[in-house]
């Protein structure tokens, strides 16, 4: 049977500067998250290659599902709403079904979806902030804007379409760091007061 696994993504220098001319076209920087601060290209590079170790370390997944009718361990996860049960039989119901959740949790699937992992590392603050996170977005979606030729594409959208694989998401995000060093302003100076 013939492979059908397609070939990662890749994104070339012509690609890093059509998302350049399509940055300069935008209305307002992108440069600029939600504080009104200017991030350095620097520090959004920093995120994004963060982001790069967090989903090499705790693994990629194109989207999330929250389907479940039941806990791992049998509880049903639609309380009883029974006029009949006491106030003790439905606390001790409810009681039942928060210990088997939190016992659950222990076997969490730590993989991230790309907006997950953004939004981790500007969290866990070490390498990147809310800004640099929200910015990081930015400069993303100007890249996939540029790849795909549509002026309305979304890197988080992009990422979860169903033939993605953690190498096109890796690709995406090294892409953006490149991008980001290339052309995002330079870090502005600190005045003394």
């Amino acid at each position: 049977m013939p492979n059908t696994t397609p070939a990662p993504v890749v994104f070339t220098e012509a690609t890093l500067t059509a998302a350049q001319e399509l940055l300069a076209e935008s209305y307002g920087s992108v440069w600029i998250g939600p504080s009104g601060e200017e991030s350095s290209g620097e520090a959004v590079a920093r995120h994004l290659e963060a982001a790069v170790a967090l989903l090499d370390k705790d693994g990629w997944i194109r989207i999330h599902t929250y389907n479940r009718t039941q806990s791992s361990r049998g509880v049903d996860a639609d309380l009883a709403d029974d006029e009949s049960m006491t106030v003790k039989q439905m606390l001790r119901a409810l009681l039942r079904f928060v210990r088997t959740e939190i016992e659950s949790d222990i076997d969490l699937d730590l993989r991230r979806t790309l907006s997950t992992a953004l939004r981790h590392v500007g969290e866990d603050g070490a390498h990147g902030d809310t800004d640099t996170a929200v910015v990081a977005g930015y400069v993303l979606d100007r890249l996939i804007q540029a790849h795909t030729g549509s002026a309305s594409a979304r890197a988080t959208a992009w990422a979860e379409r169903q033939h993605r694989t953690h190498a096109d998401i890796t690709a995406l995000l090294c892409a953006g760091a490149r991008f980001a060093r290339t052309y995002g302003p330079a870090a502005v100076p600190v005045r003394a007061a």
